[in-house]
């Protein structure tokens, strides 16, 4: 078994030495192109379409990605400097215990999304096999993509790279084609002048906050990736680039296919291969889906890996991936009860889940002023980021603040604006207050603390 393991991803939360980071600005930005030219992207855009006009979602997709874009390199960062998972990081502003429950229920949201892509990805390769032999079974095609997600990523950072290189620039040609056929298969001005809903859900502002909130769900597993970057700069722009291209083009095509579909008097739809298939070109929408989610499904399982590892790192890592891309698989045979009961759960959870970065953000850039001692993070040798018995109780007292605004304001009362960025100003601004009021904004206090605590 040992011999096996060695051939495997050993990757670890200890901070990744300069002499081992491999990512330079392709591999980066091309990691994040891969990750976001995915269906659920490419639904997120879907949405907009009658609601408001398709010059107003574009307009809305390229603001919205251009500021979200912004704290997802800006936490990314954060993991470039350190070297550090992302969840690890958030020990320095939780707490080395009171890290564990958002490590915890990060890794059930990537399992969760893992389900959902895989059922989708398997719907996919489906469909081109059928298309190409006439056979067709979900069930076996939905295991074989787990099966050959758990085949990467069970190599660890480096079989994630290398994949997603090649799954970018086949992402960005399919692309290229899908658009190119629809435009010609269809009337692009009658897409531009379409009739809207006479009583639309989403508005302009309200489609801006769902694209900031979509760049926002990544930060969860940014420093996973981002841990690996050769320098800063090319982190920070490899990443801020490559969201930004992917985003709009998969909500750029979401929008452009529910409007097209709603023309043809077709039902909506988010998927292009439907829309597609009466003109021949099914086979190639349905494999940019299986692709794009393939490269989306690949990182979900390795970010919960590190999550499950920031709560169990004598596990090692090979053995949690195996475990959960098990897991994953079992789960994606649910199908359709995937799509009517859990994806609103996972969203919600989600949704919940922003207050988190908004704290580690203050946490880092102005509270501790950008310095962080990875090594003490990682190991706990000091005590330097215990706080109260290893829980820092400023930091959950804002996230509950932060959840609760978020809860009440997008599912009790939504706001006509939109409650992501709210609430992340909202988390941001009372854990920096309580931490100022309190006197822990920095690690020699913390030290202090703890000294004095021993003392007594």
């Amino acid at each position: 078994m040992s011999q096996i393991s060695e051939h495997f991803g050993q990757d670890s939360i200890a901070p990744t030495p300069a002499s081992e980071r491999s990512m330079n600005f392709f591999g980066t930005f091309a990691l994040w192109l891969a990750a976001n030219v995915v269906i659920t992207t490419v639904m997120t855009g879907m949405m907009f379409v009658p609601d408001i006009s398709f010059k107003d979602a574009m307009l809305a997709i390229l603001i919205g990605s251009l500021i979200g874009g912004v704290p997802l390199a800006l936490t990314g960062n954060i993991g470039t400097r350190t070297g550090l998972p992302t969840m690890v990081i958030t020990r320095a502003s939780f707490g080395q215990k009171g890290a564990a429950l958002p490590a915890i229920v990060n890794t059930i949201i990537l399992i969760g999304w893992s389900w959902i892509q895989a059922y989708m990805a398997g719907l996919s390769l489906n469909y081109a096999i059928e298309y190409m032999t006439g056979y067709s079974n979900i069930n076996l095609f939905v295991i074989l993509t787990e099966v050959l997600v758990v085949c990467v990523t069970i190599y660890g950072h480096r079989g994630v790279e290398s994949i997603e290189k090649w799954v970018s620039v086949a992402m960005l040609i399919l692309s290229a084609l899908l658009f190119f056929k629809l435009f010609t298969a269809y009337d692009a001005s009658s897409l531009i002048s379409m009739k809207l809903n006479e009583n639309p859900e989403i508005t302009g502002i309200i489609a801006f906050d769902i694209v900031v909130a979509t760049a926002f769900s990544w930060m969860s597993t940014v420093c996973d990736f981002n841990r690996n970057c050769k320098s800063q700069k090319t982190g920070m722009w490899g990443t801020y680039l490559g969201y930004l291209l992917a985003t709009l083009l998969a909500m750029g095509l979401g929008a452009v296919v529910s409007g097209f579909s709603i023309l043809s008097n077709m039902e909506q739809t988010y998927d292009p291969t439907v829309l597609l298939s009466a003109y021949g070109f099914g086979l190639v929408a349905s494999i940019v889906v299986f692709f794009s989610v393939l490269s989306t499904n690949v990182m979900a399982l390795y970010s919960a890996t590190m999550s499950f590892m920031n709560v169990f790192p004598k596990t090692g890592f090979w053995m949690p991936t195996l475990v959960m891309g098990i897991l994953c698989t079992a789960g994606a045979l649910l199908k359709e009860t995937l799509m009517t009961h859990f994806f609103n759960f996972i969203l919600l959870i989600a949704t919940l889940f922003i207050p988190v970065f908004a704290i580690v953000l203050v946490d880092y850039f102005f509270l501790k002023k950008g310095q962080y001692d990875a090594e003490e993070i990682a190991f706990d040798r000091r005590g330097d980021y215990r706080y109260q018995k290893g829980v820092n109780i400023v930091a959950y007292v804002s996230y509950v603040v932060g959840a609760v605004f978020a809860y009440y304001f997008q599912y009790m009362k939504p706001l006509s604006i939109g409650s992501t960025i709210l609430t992340f100003i909202v988390s941001g601004a009372s854990y920096w207050i309580l931490m100022e009021v309190s006197k822990q904004t920095s690690v020699k206090h913390n030290r202090e603390t703890n000294i004095n605590e021993l003392e007594a």
